[in-house]
Order: C-alpha cells, then structure tokens, then sequence
C-alpha cells in the first residue's frame, strides 16, 4: 500500500497495514477484535479509493487523485464501518459503501472549492487553483461518477440511498447560495443548509453501513438520525472555532466575520441585538463594518468571542451532540457503540 498521510493506530495494532484512529475513536484500538478488522478496512478502503479514482487519461488520473492523495481523515468511511459493527457485521459491501461515502464528500470538495474560490484546501492548492474552474468542476462530477457506478452494484436501497443524498447536497449548497427568502428564520434556514450540505452525507454512512450490515430496521433508523445530529454539532462547533482560532481552525480567527459569512454566532448575535442588548447592537455595528485591517477583524473578532452568544453557540453545538449520543443509546452495548457516542462529543471539541 502507498504511505498516505491517512492514520497509523497504536503499537499493538501496528503492521503490514498502519493507521492512525482520531482520538473520538481510542476505544477501538483497545478492542482486540475490531480494532484489527477496523484498521484492515480502512487499508482496504485506501487501496479501493485509489482503484476508484484510476483514469488511463493523465489528466483526469492526475486531477482526481489530487485531494485523494492531500490525506483527509476518513471520517466518514469509518462512521461506516462502526455503524456496521454496532448494528450487525463488517462485510465487502460495508467496503464498498465506505468507498462511496468518501468519494462523494471528495467530489463536493472539488466543486465547493470552485463556488468559494478556495486557494488552499488539505495543504495543498486547490485543483481551480491548478487546472482552472472547468477542469476542476468536471473533475468533481467525474469522482461522482466513479461513486455511482460502485453504489450500482449494491442494491436498490443503496442507490436510493446515494440519489437522496445527492439530492440533499445540492440542495443545502443551492438554499446556502440563495439565502434566506422574505419571512424565513434565519437560524432555521442556516440549520437546513447544514443539514443538507454536511449532515446528509455523515446520515448515509449511517444508513449504508447498517442497511448493508443487514442490520434490523429500528438500528438503521438510529443511525441515520445520529450522523444527521453529528454533522450539524460538527459545522456548528466550527463556526465557534472560526472565532476562537482553536487548533483545528486551519486559518485566520475571523475568516468567517471577514467574508461576511453567517454563522451560529453572528446569528445568535443578531437575535440578542434585536432584542435590544446593547452590547449586542455595539458589536454588530463593529462587524457589519470594514474588517478588512487585521487589527479591526481582531478586535472583532475579541468582541463576539466575549459576548455570551459565543458560549450560547458552544452549548448549542453540545446539545446536537448530546441528542446524538441519546439516539443510539437504545443499541446494544457494544464497542463500536462507545466509540460512536464518544465521536459525538470529539465532532464538537474537535479532537479528532
């Protein structure tokens, strides 16, 4: 296998096939069976996803391995393989939807990158950066190709699975684009955009990995709802990161305040503002204005972190969370079970 930047687990695990576990996930590698069938999925599903994205075209072959080959954690791949194991048994199928579910969230990347106009993405440039929009765009599209093609030997269940959430990702990324329309809640509508565009696709690694564990239909169910909670504890608890410049922000506290991009803090803000805090008004005042200098985003970005919105955004984060883990608390006890509810809360510290 070609060394990627993936994950290596602890000592006892180590061999031919090497991965390093996020921390929301210790319990499996203390688990003397799945933590090694765990970590020979995740190899097998690393060699799948370079087969998958193989073009005898040198361009298309050098584009589609580009994000491929920056790394990634393969979260959703392994949100897979434990749904599986919580609900029933890793099997080749399980394999291929774990491969799914990654070459979906790559493809958006790539058109994400393209509508954000991203420099950077992984470490790396972006493959706009390299190749220009079209290339980059048609690239994305031909990553969902390669999805579909591998989900169309999975069943009738699988394939609705992949075209409900296709349906979902666009759909989030459209309502993101068009914003909120005359009379709609702002915070509803920032929820349903996350939901589409990042828990839709956490959900299906649920629902794949159970449905074709052939799990009973209430594990399933369980699984589905806890990757929708997860993904939105997630997108929310990096809003709160966006301003607190946490390790895991991966840019410039403020970036967000910057492109005057709403966020569960600045929502929240605008709530407490036109309840008539006055603090709440000062810094929305302060935002709203030209945060262009860095001494003006920083003071910005001092302020909103101050104000109990932040702390609100934190708890609220927690609570997506919380319901997360009280969702599959109706399961069987079990390994993969732990090492699900305690990825629950690692989405939002961001320790993974």
């Amino acid at each position: 296998m070609t060394d990627t930047p993936v994950h290596k687990a602890s000592a006892d695990l180590a061999g031919e096939f090497e991965f390093n576990l996020p921390k929301g996930f210790d319990l499996i590698a203390e688990d003397p069976e799945l933590g090694p069938k765990i970590v020979e999925s995740l190899a097998e599903i690393e060699q799948r996803l370079s087969r998958a994205v193989e073009n005898t075209n040198h361009l298309a072959d050098v584009a589609s391995r580009h994000l491929l080959d920056a790394g990634g954690k393969r979260v959703r791949p392994l949100l897979t393989l434990l749904a599986a194991a919580a609900g029933g048994e890793i099997n080749d199928k399980v394999l291929d939807a774990a491969v799914v579910v990654e070459l979906t969230h790559l493809a958006t990347l790539y058109h994400d990158d393209v509508m954000d106009d991203a420099p950077k993405r992984r470490g790396v440039d972006t493959a706009q950066t390299i190749w220009g929009n079209s290339v980059a765009i048609l690239t994305g599209d031909l990553i969902f190709a390669r999805a579909s093609l591998i989900v169309s030997e999975l069943g009738a269940r699988a394939l609705a699975i992949q075209a409900r959430t296709f349906e979902r990702l666009v759909l989030g990324q459209l309502f993101e684009t068009t914003g909120p329309q005359n009379g709609d809640d702002l915070y509803n509508h920032y929820i349903k955009v996350i939901e589409g565009k990042t828990g839709s696709l956490i959900s299906a690694a649920g629902e794949y990995g159970t449905v074709l564990a052939e799990a009973p239909e209430s594990a399933v169910q369980m699984l589905v709802r806890y990757g929708e909670l997860v993904g939105v504890a997630f997108q929310l608890a990096d809003d709160v990161i966006d301003l607190t410049g946490g390790t895991a922000a991966g840019k410039t506290p403020g970036t967000d305040l910057r492109e005057g991009v709403p966020t569960l803090p600045t929502i929240l803000l605008a709530q407490e503002a036109e309840a008539g805090d006055e603090e709440a008004q000062r810094i929305q005042t302060m935002i709203s204005g030209d945060l262009s200098s860095d001494a003006a985003l920083a003071d910005a970005v001092a302020a909103l972190s101050a104000h109990p919105v932040t702390q609100k955004a934190w708890d609220i984060a927690y609570s997506w969370a919380d319901e997360a883990i009280a969702t599959i608390e109706p399961l069987p006890d079990s390994t993969a079970k732990e090492a699900l509810k305690s990825f629950a809360h690692a989405v939002v510290k961001r320790d993974i």
